[in-house]
Parts: structure tokens; C-alpha cells; sequence
């Protein structure tokens, strides 16, 4: 953490007035700026509105990857299909949110209000309505595309309301809202699944968004400028702020940002938490698809047995985010929750090929995957922006946009990549249901067959009912014409399985050593975020940053007193 304030001086104009603020009700609508640090209440005020807004944001993106299994059946897409639609939704988001670098110019809080209501329409009324699955595709682009914006401008709004003491609890919230939003999309669809239909899933995600909205376009606030493109440690570095806000130049001290943030301890640890969550973004996209294909879960089973991961990763983040704070220190949180994470995914990885794994062991072990994770996760943000801060406070947003761009790509490729990899998912996902469904129903017809294997193979070497009579009359007089009339009447089924079951079967034996693997490469990612843990600002040793605290406020108080 940053502890050395820049100087103060006496000359500069004092802060700008906190009251008399003249707007009528249409401009409070679109100028949010404070002209004044806020206090406690309204500050918590903002941080829980925006912690809000992002919980219900992901809430409507993830939706769909819930109930996945059913969007495909409607729009009659294959599982690749499906898959594309998710990479280039994440592709035009990283775009999006490099755009959304300038909220340092622009400002944050209008990003944010005016990004929901528009997901939120697109959600109610597009997704649900949608006439193909082109369609579909390009409106989950555009959905896409708010959430890339709002990616960087929340976080950014969250570090200009809170001292960098307090950074890792608020982060910790923050990171809440993907995580909650998880929490909440298999929390309703585990309870709502049986009697809505997937249309009726994303309108209540919707829904959400519409309220959340009403209280953000009128709640809703942001710094100035000239506030937030300063550090500020301690909630005791207020009135230095406001006092140096009117003697800062925000074009003068934005200059330059996008190179001061292509370094490596930013974009490199980007990257490198980006890897870190590769499980992360399978669980949110594929633990449906992983556990329905491999283990027969029903969607609302698979949605409930990810609850116990994002339920122990929110608390978690809560949590830690205190204690990091408490002890002033990042960077240990970061090395411990990683390490704890690759033990337990790992472990979760040795238990892939195994069918008899029962629902209690996948709980325990997200319970465990989502405990380190939070551990590593929270402190990680709240060391990243403050090692944004150490280049420039005034480039945060663009900072955040370099993270926003590498987490939106990473998360493309790898949803890209599963298919190639784990090639036994498409079969089973766009042919399992029918060869399930064919052989049940033509279960009787292969019994019969099984039993007069050389009858029916004669039989198989003639179109349908062009056999000659003699072998005609063998299979009457072997089958009986009771037998022959169920396998005739099978027939659909039989060629269903004909066609199909071969793949399916291929792919279910295949599927358990495929996600294997890929869930290896989760633990490989993790592996690699550990060295660029040490790139990053911040202290290791409590006792080090408590001595650097104590020294800045010791410069805080003879800058007051020179002002006073």
C-alpha cells in the first residue's frame, strides 16, 4: 500500500464547497459528480448501490448458462453453437471494456446506471423473445458488451470510495457481485426450474435489474475529478483531498495513462488472475453441462451443487477482505488462498473419472476450491488497484481496463478451447437425451433382437420389407410374429441408435478423462499466478505495513497542521 502522500500546498485553492448544490432533479439524473468526499453513511450508500448493480448485472449474463440445456433445445442449436455465442460475447466484451478505460475521463457512475437499464431491457424483452438463434447470438452480444463496460467502471467506483486501508473489504463485496449473482442464478433456478421455462428465468433476472436501477439513477453518485485522481490511505487523508482537489489538473494528470499501465505488474497480473479463475469460468459456464453429461444431474442438481461454491467463496471474500485490512497486508492472503485452491482443485480433478463420486464429496470440495479462491481473490483486487495507484490514481479506470480486456479474452479462449478439448460433450450434449430417450423406448425391440442376433442381421442386409419370403418366413418362425411386429415398430428408435449411439457411448466413456484434463489445466493456471503475486505493491510483513501507516499519518498531520 502506497503511504507517502504528495506535498501539500498552503497557496493552492481550499476544497470546494459541499452544499449549495443548485442542479434540478433532470441534472442529478446525468451530472452524479460530489464536490466533497462523502461521509460514512452516504459513502456505504454508494458502495452498496454499486455492490448491488453488480450482483443483479451477473445475475442476467449467467442466467443463461444455467438453463443452457434448455436454450439449446429451443433454438435447435448444437452444443458448439452454444459455445459461440459465450466466446464472442466475451470477445466484444474485452472490447467494451477497454472503451470503458474512459470512465477516467468521462466518469463512472452514468456507465453504470444507464449500462443496467439497458441489459435489463435486453434481457426482459430480447433474449427471451428472440427469433433464432442468430438472433439470440447478437442480442447476447449486446449484453455482453454492458457487462465489459460495467466490469471496469464498478471497480473503479468502488476504489474512489474506499481509503486503501479499507480497500480489501470493499473489493471483497465487490468481487461478491459475480459471485453472488452465481449464487443467486442457481439458488432461483434450483428452486423455480420445475414449473418456469427458461424464458420466464431471464425476465426475473430482468426484473432485478429494473428495480436495481430505479434506486441507482436517483442514489447514485461519483467523486469529482479532482477527488478521485488522488490516494487517499486513511479516511483521515480527507480533508487533504478536498483541499488539493481544486490544484489538480485532471488532463495534465491523466496524460500519458495507457502506457503508464501496459506494464507488467499490471497487465501481467491481469493475466495471471485471469488464469488463476479459469475454474471459475468453467464452473459458471460448463458445471451444468460438466455434471449432466458425466454424472446425469438434472439442471436443477447441478445448479444446486454449485451453490456450496458460491456460497463459501462469498463469505469467504467477506472475510478475508476485513482481515487483510486489519493486518494492512495483501500479498500473504494471495500466496495462501492460491495455494489452498490448487490442493483442492486438484483433488476435484483426481475425482473426474470417477462415476460413483456422490453429490456430498462435489459439495466439500467447491466448498473448499471456494474458500481459497475468495482468500487469494479479494486481496488480489485490492493489490491491484493498488498497484495501479502507484502509477497513476488518476489512470485507475484505464488500469481496470487492462485487467477487463485479458479477464473478457481469457475467458473467450478457454470457452473456445473445451469443446477441442473435451470432445465429448457435443455428442452427448446434442444426441445424449435422444439415444437416453430411443433406447428406453426400444428396450423391448433390443432384447428380442439380442436374442436372435443371426435373424436380424439376414434381415439388416434388405431394405424394410424387401427381404425375400424364405427369410421372411425364418424370422416369423424364430421371433414369432408378436417379436417381429416390436422390432418393426422400433424402427425410429433403432435408427436413432444406429446413427447416434456409437458416438454417445464413445463420448460417455471418453467425457470423465477429458474434463480431467481440462481441470488440470484449472490447476496449472493457478500455479502460474503465484509468481506475479511478487510484482505486485504492498508489504508482506504486517509489522512492516503498520510502521509504513504509522509514518503516513504522521505526514497527514503536519500537512493539517501547515494548513491550519
Amino acid at each position: 500500500m502506497s503511504a507517502t502522500p504528495t506535498s501539500f500546498d498552503a497557496n493552492r485553492p481550499g476544497p470546494q464547497a459541499a452544499g449549495g448544490d443548485t442542479r434540478t432533479v433532470l441534472q442529478r439524473l446525468y451530472r452524479r459528480d460530489l464536490a466533497a468526499y462523502p461521509a460514512t453513511g452516504p459513502r456505504m450508500a454508494y458502495l452498496a448501490i454499486v455492490v448491488v448493480t453488480t450482483v443483479v448485472l451477473y445475475y442476467m449474463l449467467y442466467i443463461q448458462y444455467a438453463v443452457a440445456t434448455s436454450i439449446i433445445t429451443h433454438f435447435d442449436m448444437t452444443y458448439r453453437y452454444f459455445v459461440w455465442v459465450s466466446v464472442i460475447g466475451n470477445a466484444v466484451g474485452a472490447f467494451a471494456s477497454l472503451v470503458a478505460g474512459l470512465a477516467d475521463r468521462w466518469g463512472r457512475a452514468n456507465m453504470v446506471v444507464y449500462g443496467l437499464l439497458i441489459a435489463s431491457l435486453l434481457v426482459f424483452f430480447g433474449l427471451p423473445n428472440a427469433g433464432g438463434k442468430a438472433t439470440y447470438l447478437v442480442l447476447f452480444a449486446l449484453v455482453s458488451v454492458v457487462e465489459g463496460i460495467v466490469l471496469v467502471a464498478t471497480p473503479a467506483l468502488i476504489r474512489d470510495f474506499s481509503p486503501q486501508l479499507g480497500r480489501a473489504t470493499a473489493m471483497g463485496a465487490w468481487t461478491m457481485g459475480p459471485v453472488v449473482g452465481s449464487l443467486v442464478v442457481t439458488t432461483v433456478t434450483s428452486q423455480t426450474l420445475d414449473t418456469s421455462g427458461w424464458q420466464d428465468e431471464l425476465r426475473y433476472s430482468a426484473i432485478a435489474g429494473l428495480v436495481v436501477f430505479v434506486v441507482a439513477i436517483f442514489a447514485l453518485r461519483e467523486l469529482s475529478p479532482g477527488l478521485r485522481d488522488q490516494i487517499m490511505v486513511t479516511l483521515r487523508d480527507r480533508a487533504l483531498v478536498e483541499a488539493r482537489a481544486k490544484g489538480i489538473e485532471p488532463q495534465a494528470a491523466r496524460r500519458g495513462e495507457w502506457r503508464q499501465m501496459l506494464r507488467l505488474d499490471i497487465a501481467g497480473s491481469g493475466l495471471a488472475i485471469a488464469l488463476f479463475l479459469l475454474l471459475y469460468f468453467a464452473a459458471v459456464g460448463n458445471f451444468v453441462v460438466y455434471f449432466a453429461t458425466t454424472y446425469g444431474y438434472s439442471e436443477q442438481r447441478a445448479n444446486a451443487v454449485a451453490n456450496w461454491y458460491w456460497a463459501a467463496n462469498a463469505i469467504a471474500l467477506v472475510v478475508v477482505g476485513l482481515l487483510s485490512d486489519r493486518l494492512k497486508v495483501r500479498k500473504p492472503f494471495m500466496i495462501v488462498g492460491a495455494a489452498g485452491s490448487i490442493v483442492m482443485t486438484a483433488i476435484f480433478a483426481t475425482r473426474a473419472t470417477h462415476p460413483t463420486t456422490d453429490y456430498y464429496t462435489f459439495a466439500w470440495l467447491f466448498v473448499g476450491i471456494g474458500v481459497f479462491s475468495g482468500v487469494a481473490y479479494g486481496p488480489w483486487m485490492a493489490g491491484f488497484t493498488e498497484t495501479v495507484e502507484k502509477h497513476n490514481p488518476a489512470a485507475t479506470a484505464t488500469g481496470l481496463a487492462v485487467w477487463g480486456w485479458t479477464i473478457r479474452i481469457v475467458v473467450a479462449v478457454s470457452a473456445a478451447f473445451i469443446p477441442v478439448l473435451v470432445t465429448s460433450v457435443t455428442p452427448l450434449v446434442d444426441h445424449g437425451a435422444q439415444v437416453t430417450a430411443a433406447q428406453t423406448q426400444a428396450a423391448p425391440a433390443l432384447a428380442i433382437v439380442g436374442a436372435h442376433p443371426a435373424v436380424f442381421a439376414e434381415l439388416g442386409r434388405y431394405p424394410a420389407g424387401k427381404a425375400p419370403a424364405d427369410v421372411t418366413a425364418r424370422a416369423v418362425r424364430e421371433v414369432g410374429p408378436a417379436g417381429l411386429a416390436t422390432v418393426q415398430k422400433a424402427q425410429p428408435q433403432l435408427a436413432v441408435l444406429q446413427k447416434y449411439g456409437t458416438k454417445v457411448q464413445k463420448a460417455a466413456h471418453d467425457g470423465p478423462g477429458q474434463w480431467r484434463t481440462w481441470w488440470w489445466i484449472c490447476v496449472g493456471g493457478q500455479v502460474l499466478f503465484l509468481p506475479f503475486v511478487f510484482l505486485m505493491a504492498g508489504r508482506w510483513s504486517p509489522r512492516r505495513a503498520r510502521e509504513d501507516a504509522a509514518l503516513h499519518q504522521a505526514a497527514v498531520d503536519r500537512e493539517l497542521a501547515a494548513l491550519t
